[in-house]
């Protein structure tokens, strides 16, 4: 289908609409909405007639939860980057397993932890068997991408998938709906981008003393790294790994095996046969993906004894939130005392929320008794507010 460009800028206002999503009050939001017809038109002439560019990023660090570096599009572009997913996400998501959980509605970090433990009961049929996990990682991963070798496998599967029913009983093509010549375009006006080029850095030099050169694209190897932040980066994460999960599910048969960005697992009764999957995954990173498998991450569990997975602590019979996530919660902790009330309702219901996926009512009692006065009635009162404990909790 050959995409017009009234289509095209309805398609992008609806690309605005989700880019501003929570970010309505920010400033750069509202000085493009101050031209909102103006500025949408403009960015629809420049795709429609493809001489689109993206402008120079924003570069920071983040220190919570750990330090990290982020590249930061200029709005405009974050309207392309999910005009880029509104086109795309659901054809590449029909190649990925499902067992992989990141960056994909409705199998996020909790649903990962679930599946872990899924898997886990069924090789050691319910906690009566002896069973091992095997978890890996990737060395700077997002640092690592070779965006050539990415926009290869995208192409690859973009012309493959556009002859392929949109869904079962739906007799209309990919192809017929969406013009794959543009989103091939698009591609590589995305995907070849250095994010580093003319890029605006926040901070003073020995800010990134701190960082590891594995954790910054400055000192990636050319020609490689997505900027962390993007949402087609998070897609893209998931597109260029798919390969490793075709390979360990149908190349070395890992029938429990799941992943997350760059964490992977594999689950199995049998030591020697997961001790024995390090080596080819290893060369497979290497070989096909230009990546390097990190060392001093490869971790050999017993089930029994406890798995560390995604913030949570998978042991037999219940989940526990992980020691690592805890001292983060309990680091904010004295801040509610001085909450804005404003913002109280959604600071607790976040935590509560959190551990309402743990066994964890004892832990949210002792979290919050400075700011319980019912304690034993089942409730958390704090400033005239009532909040429950979560009721899965309270069985556990």
């Amino acid at each position: 289908m050959q995409l017009t460009r009234q289509q095209l800028l309805i398609d992008l206002r609806q690309a605005y609409y989700d880019a501003r999503r929570h970010k309505r009050n920010r400033h750069y939001q509202r000085v493009f909405e101050a031209r909102l017809e103006e500025n949408l038109s403009d960015l629809c002439d420049k795709l429609n007639n493809r001489n689109y560019h993206a402008s120079p990023s924003t570069c920071f660090l983040v220190k919570d939860p750990k330090l990290r570096e982020v590249f930061a599009a200029q709005f405009r572009d974050r309207i392309v980057h999910h005009l880029y997913y509104n086109y795309t996400h659901r054809m590449l998501e029909r190649t990925f397993i499902a067992d992989s959980y990141s960056c994909i509605k409705g199998r996020g970090t909790h649903y990962g932890i679930d599946r872990l433990a899924h898997h886990i009961r069924q090789v050691s049929e319910n906690w009566q068997s002896p069973c091992y996990v095997l978890k890996m990682d990737i060395k700077g991963y997002f640092m690592h991408i070779n965006r050539a070798r990415l926009l290869q496998i995208t192409l690859r599967q973009l012309r493959r998938l556009s002859q392929r029913c949109i869904s079962k009983g739906n007799p209309y093509h990919w192809d017929d709906c969406l013009d794959i010549g543009f989103v091939e375009w698009l591609s590589r006006e995305i995907i070849l981008l250095d994010p580093t080029d003319g890029c605006r850095v926040l901070g003073k030099p020995e800010d990134w003393r701190d960082l590891s050169h594995d954790k910054s694209l400055f000192h990636s190897p050319q020609g490689c790294g997505l900027p962390i932040g993007n949402l087609t980066s998070q897609l893209f994460s998931n597109v260029y790994l798919n390969e490793l999960d075709q390979y360990m599910k149908r190349g070395l048969g890992c029938r429990h095996y799941g992943r997350y960005v760059d964490d992977f697992y594999i689950v199995s009764n049998d030591k020697e046969w997961l001790r024995g999957l390090i080596p080819p995954v290893r060369r497979f990173l290497r070989e096909k993906l230009s990546l390097q498998l990190h060392e001093g991450k490869v971790r050999m569990y017993d089930a029994r004894s406890g798995v560390d997975f995604l913030g949570g602590f998978i042991k037999p019979y219940r989940n526990y939130i992980s020691n690592a996530t805890l001292h983060r919660m309990e680091k904010k902790q004295p801040s509610l005392q001085d909450e804005d009330p404003v913002r109280l309702d959604s600071r607790i219901n976040s935590l509560l929320g959190v551990l309402s996926h743990y066994s964890s009512l004892k832990l949210q009692r002792r979290l919050f008794h400075p700011l319980s006065q019912q304690r034993d009635t089942g409730s958390l009162v704090f400033d005239g507010r009532k909040y429950k404990w979560c009721s899965y909790c309270s069985n556990k």
